[in-house]
């Protein structure tokens, strides 16, 4: 488990496949995050995530965000790791609305970025988010991260942005 002030990234575990679910489940939720509507019962969907939580993939590493009073506000982690390149891509997700615009986002991203660069030998965080989705570039470069880039894909447009483990320090100190 990370901690920090108002949130712990822990483990995620069979109890948060509900919120999951109903996260997935979510069209403006997926949009925001340019995913695929899931479209499976929640019995399907069970059975997948318990085959993820029981063969976790080397190349990710997942986070359930969690208040400090337990509640389960959604979700982040860091994934297509690369070692030689020693970099890998940063995804977050605040499903409960009544967590948005509240700082629970950004201390979640810092938070997993402290770990990342405190205890892998990762140089580089990249993530990618749609150019229209303003609230959260702007909490990523609160974050430390700069943009480096556009990418048209399935059709959508997204903004590219990074961070360095050399520039993390340099604002940590």
């Amino acid at each position: 488990m990370i901690t920090s002030k108002r949130i712990k990234l822990r483990k995620r575990s069979l109890a948060d496949a509900v919120d999951n679910y109903a996260w997935m489940t979510d069209p403006e939720l997926t949009q925001l995050d340019a995913a695929p509507l899931l479209r499976v019962s929640f019995a399907q969907y069970l059975t997948i995530y318990q085959e993820e939580l029981s063969y976790p993939s080397a190349k990710r590493c997942a986070f359930a965000v969690e208040t400090t009073e337990e509640k389960h506000v959604g979700n982040c982690s860091y994934y297509d790791i690369n070692q030689k390149k020693k970099e890998a891509q940063l995804g977050i997700m605040i499903g409960n609305r009544d967590y948005w615009d509240k700082g629970y986002g950004a201390e979640a991203v810092t938070t997993l970025l402290d770990h990342i660069f405190r205890n892998t030998d990762l140089n580089r965080v990249y993530l990618k988010t749609l150019v229209s989705n303003i609230r959260a570039q702007r909490c990523f470069q609160k974050c430390g991260f700069t943009f480096c880039g556009h990418l048209d894909k399935d059709g959508y447009r997204f903004a590219l942005m990074e961070v360095h483990r050399k520039r993390w320090r340099e604002d940590d100190s």
